[in-house]
């Protein structure tokens, strides 16, 4: 794998690393196809969470422009081929992985790169990180499922706003606006979101992937729709060896032994 991801097995769950951080982590290329298969290799051997990180002093600053100076280039770039190549295969690779994808925001994420951290499932970010969405000082709109995260997770007011003005939202208000899930001080963020990576890991998995699916769902759906996807959701769980587990812990009055198997 290129030296640009680093991913690490911790028993049941995968901490996963952006390592250009020279480049604040910046995407070129080489970071994309080596986060997606990191990715892929987490799903296809069987973990149960997974925690996305960066290294160095920021978690993304989204696309590397570097790689689009356009003294070097002999016609503009056609953008969407980045996006339909690279970034949104990425962004549905998270939304689809069947268990919880926890992101640790340890500096500035910006561009692409904010919106790369809000795919995720949980989001804790350092206390001063901050959340950038910097495409309007280039001339673009957000991307990497910015213009739907934003407006879904803060209204259209706030999401417009932050577009227009590229302006940054500091870790504490994007907690307190909806946008992540919370702001940690910055010595406690690792600790922490490895702690709750871990105990997400070893929790019932089936019914952890599909509550996450299901809120998913529910922003596409009417309420019938919704409550037989619940239904459905409802019968795979209950045939579950740890809803049988659960149920018996409950009963039993001791602590759950979770093995996230389907059947």
């Amino acid at each position: 794998m290129s030296d640009t991801i680093l991913s690490h097995r911790n028993g049941e769950w995968v901490e996963i690393t952006l390592n250009r951080p020279d480049r604040l982590n910046s995407f070129n290329d080489e970071m994309h196809l080596a986060l997606r298969a990191a990715l892929e290799e987490a799903r296809d051997s069987g973990a149960r969470a997974l925690l996305l990180t960066g290294s160095g002093r920021g978690f993304c600053a989204g696309q590397d422009l570097g790689d689009r100076d356009p003294a070097r280039m002999d016609s503009p770039p056609d953008l969407s081929l980045t996006l339909r190549n690279f970034y949104n295969p990425l962004i549905r690779l998270i939304r689809s992985l069947e268990f919880p994808v926890i992101c640790a925001v340890n500096g500035v994420a910006a561009g692409a790169g904010a919106n790369l951290a809000l795919a995720c499932d949980i989001v804790l970010a350092a206390e001063t990180a901050r959340f950038i969405q910097s495409f309007a000082k280039v001339g673009l709109v957000p991307d990497a499922g910015g213009s739907w995260a934003l407006p879904h997770l803060l209204g259209e007011a706030r999401a417009k706003a932050l577009a227009l003005t590229a302006e940054p939202l500091p870790a504490p208000q994007a907690a307190e606006w909806g946008l992540i899930w919370k702001a940690v001080p910055d010595e406690f963020l690792m600790e922490e979101a490895r702690a709750l990576t871990a105990r997400l890991a070893g929790g019932p998995t089936v019914g952890l992937g599909l509550t996450k699916q299901a809120i998913q769902a529910a922003a596409g759906n009417t309420l019938d729709q919704q409550l037989e996807l619940e239904a459905q959701s409802q019968k795979t769980c209950g045939m579950t060896p740890d809803y049988a587990e659960g149920v018996s812990a409950f009963l039993q009055k001791r602590a759950p032994s979770y093995t996230g198997k389907k059947a």
